[in-house]
């Protein structure tokens, strides 16, 4: 059984899901300490403490005698480099062009589940696209989507944006994770890659974080002669072992 939150994580949910909803959009003044705690029935310090973490992880800023207000977006490539896909290829010099494949609602299958970090049975978002570059197939995307984390993206027509790209614009990620792996393309995959059945690919795996969750689970596959993968180190940063 599931330990209760503690009362300020439980209004440190509910501020984040006012805010990750779009209900509070970006420059919205959240209430004041006083209003929260007459809504939530609790202490001031409870209410204090809530929003310290916010502010902490970024999604508020804290202005002295003006309040608090949901922060504005920022860039993530200070953070982790998670590339906008048409940015990254228009930077390339070439033409982006997006198809979503499907888009459906289900239940979390088991599988699902332990790449959220949610209860199986729970209703969670899966899109399946293609990017393409100069008109040639350059990844295949098969993301899942938090909805109890991002319940705003239930109603987005991701045949008109692409699902990263909408996400990048809307969420302020605390962590993410990165696994990459290669495996030979399925006749399926080859198909949609337009290459050959067992041909390379190289596929990167990445799942981010808020502090109420798992925002979103993707599963990128990339034909193995047509991308290449770069990491920059820097020994001041990140340790002197070679």
């Amino acid at each position: 059984m599931t330990a209760p939150l503690p009362r300020y994580a439980e209004i440190r949910r509910a501020l984040e899901r006012s805010i990750l909803s779009g209900d509070w959009p970006p420059g919205h003044r959240v209430p004041s300490e006083q209003e929260l705690v007459e809504r939530f029935g609790c202490s001031r310090m409870t209410v204090n403490r809530a929003m310290s973490e916010l502010a902490a992880s970024g999604i508020v800023v804290r202005r002295r005698r003006s309040g608090t207000f949901v922060a504005l977006p920022v860039s993530q490539k200070s953070v982790l480099k998670i590339q906008d896909v048409p940015e990254e290829v228009a930077r390339e010099g070439r033409v982006y062009r997006y198809a979503m494949r499907s888009r459906s609602l289900r239940r979390a299958t088991r599988r699902d589940a332990e790449r959220l970090k949610i209860a199986p049975g729970e209703t969670v978002l899966s899109v399946r696209c293609l990017h393409y570059a100069d008109d040639v197939p350059l990844l295949a995307e098969d993301r899942l989507i938090n909805l109890t984390v991002v319940p705003a993206a239930r109603d987005v027509d991701f045949s008109k944006i692409a699902p990263g790209t909408w996400l990048l614009a809307k969420i302020q990620w605390r962590e993410a994770e990165h696994l990459i792996r290669s495996v030979n393309a399925s006749p399926d995959m080859a198909r949609l890659l337009e290459i050959e059945a067992d041909d390379a690919c190289l596929v990167v795996e990445r799942s981010t974080w808020l502090d109420a969750g798992t925002v979103t689970h993707v599963e990128l596959t990339y034909p193995g002669n047509r991308y290449q993968l770069t990491v920059r180190f820097n020994p001041s940063r990140d340790g002197e072992h070679v």
